[in-house]
């Protein structure tokens, strides 16, 4: 068990790995002439991904040489060590590419195989999220998902076009007609929104570990409910429908049909 103290430490160190990859991403994210790739699965990286990770890897090294690294640009280091960093440097690349700043630095640090704690950064906005499975704050200040009805739903996702790839079975259009809205203010944005209850439904129909492993704690210390779009482990399954409890049983019976 872990102790209070340790669990400060580290994120406050969660923090340092932020404020160091923010700059490269703002000068970036400044100039409308950023070069990209396309990786083997059809996703774009930058130069700035690229570069932001290798800052916050370095970091961590120094820092904890025995801890293990797992990032989206360069794989896993050692990523069996009882405590294993995950980093998305450029959470939401379309968005970024856009000069949308709805993207985010997503930081995460499993323990033992489990998510520990995760922070979500939004370096234009200004907005920084940190939970630790207890508590979540938003810029210093403790903030709670919002339980409401259905019919006044907002619910977000990343990609709604990839719902009918990824979960066909689900009745989608059913959901969306029902709530109040859908919005495409996703990937680690939106898990703010629903966590500080700006929206109220997360729906993504998959994911990678750097996409949901920072995230999950800081949903759980908001008293959100996380599960698959079938009502089981989000981890395993790679896909998430995320919301404060009694919104989630009605947003799986809308889904389920």
């Amino acid at each position: 068990m872990l102790s209070e103290a340790h669990q400060v430490e580290l994120l406050k160190f969660a923090e340092v790995l932020a404020d160091a990859a923010r700059p490269g991403i703002l000068k970036a994210h400044a100039h409308d002439d950023t070069s990209i790739e396309i990786k083997g699965d059809g996703t774009p990286v930058t130069l700035a991904d690229r570069e932001a990770e290798e800052v916050m890897r370095a970091l961590i090294k120094k820092a904890y040489p025995n801890h293990g690294i797992l990032g989206e640009e360069f794989g896993a280091e050692n990523a069996d060590a009882e405590f294993c960093w995950v980093l998305d440097p450029i959470d939401g690349t379309k968005s970024f590419l856009s000069r949308v700043p709805l993207y985010t630095i997503l930081i995460g640090l499993k323990y033992q195989g489990q998510p520990l704690l995760g922070l979500i950064d939004q370096p234009v906005l200004n907005e920084r999220m940190m939970g630790n499975g207890v508590f979540t704050q938003l810029n210093g200040h403790i903030v709670r998902a919002k339980e409401v009805l259905l019919k006044d739903a907002v619910v977000v996702g990343s990609d709604f076009d990839n719902i009918k790839k990824y979960q066909p079975q689900a009745q989608w259009n059913s959901l969306a007609s029902t709530v109040t809205h859908t919005r495409t203010w996703g990937d680690g944005y939106g898990y703010m929104l629903v966590a500080s209850g700006r929206a109220h439904v997360m729906a993504d129909p998959i994911l990678n570990p750097w996409d949901l492993i920072p995230v999950l704690p800081i949903l759980k210390g908001a008293g959100v409910k996380v599960t698959d779009w079938h009502g089981g482990d989000a981890l395993k399954s790679g896909n998430v429908i995320a919301a404060a409890p009694l919104l989630h049983a009605q947003v799986l019976a809308k889904l389920k049909g």
